[in-house]
């Protein structure tokens, strides 16, 4: 039976690409992945050269076709998004729904995901943990949603752009300002750095930064824990 491979990697520091996620990709035909510019610089990091076909958000149903074509051929294939873990705000679940109906196996090969990475550092101790990824850029519906999160007992994680962090946490001020956060900016990269504190404080401290820059990953408290 033909595998397809959903490959975890880097969501910064190269050095986080795992053995196993290595060498499996030496062994494979054909690698989609979202963005063929960024991966061909990954792979070219480890010394690996295979083709590339693209699988992003708006083609992953057509290449979910092409993929499934080569299987049926009998290759091994992976997906690798960006950075972190597919289908974690990310494509790659609408291409591994299409492989299972066609009858071939998917095979996960852990790897970096800044949801994780981010839970581990946080310090929160809530017993049940959301991952919601990007919230609206719209604000009406950001503010809805976020008081739809904050009023369950799980705590949540967020993506945020360094253009939106700071409205992010303008609302949650207005709609808890003593709930506790930990934000992650430029994780596993040069610049990394963490924020803990209640969010009036997190925000304080983002708010004296001249320029805000890098992505971020925001772990809420959950109500209970609060």
């Amino acid at each position: 039976m033909a595998i397809l491979y959903i490959i975890g990697t880097p969501i910064g520091n190269l050095g986080d690409m795992s053995y196993r996620a290595v060498e499996t990709l030496k062994t494979l035909d054909l690698l989609a992945c979202e963005d063929t510019r960024r991966t061909l610089k990954m792979l070219s990091h480890f010394g690996i050269h295979l083709p590339l076909l693209s699988c992003r958000a708006h083609n992953e149903g057509a290449a979910a076709v092409k993929v499934i074509t080569a299987l049926a051929a009998g290759k091994t294939l992976g997906y690798a998004s960006d950075a972190g873990t597919p289908a974690l705000s990310d494509p790659g679940a609408a291409l591994v729904q299409q492989v299972v109906q066609a009858g071939h196996e998917v095979i996960p090969l852990p790897g970096p995901s800044a949801f994780t990475a981010l839970v581990s550092v946080s310090g929160g101790r809530d017993k049940s943990i959301a991952f919601e990824g990007f919230l609206s850029p719209k604000a009406g519906r950001r503010r809805s949603r976020l008081k739809a999160l904050l009023a369950q007992d799980a705590a949540f994680v967020l993506y945020e752009s360094p253009f939106r962090i700071l409205k992010l946490l303008e609302d949650l001020t207005e709609f808890d300002r003593d709930r506790y956060l930990c934000v992650g900016r430029e994780m596993t990269k040069l610049h990394e750095e963490y924020l803990r504190g209640s969010v009036e404080e997190v925000k304080a401290r983002l708010a004296e930064k001249q320029e805000i820059r890098g992505e971020f990953s925001v772990f809420v408290s959950g109500n209970k824990a609060h």
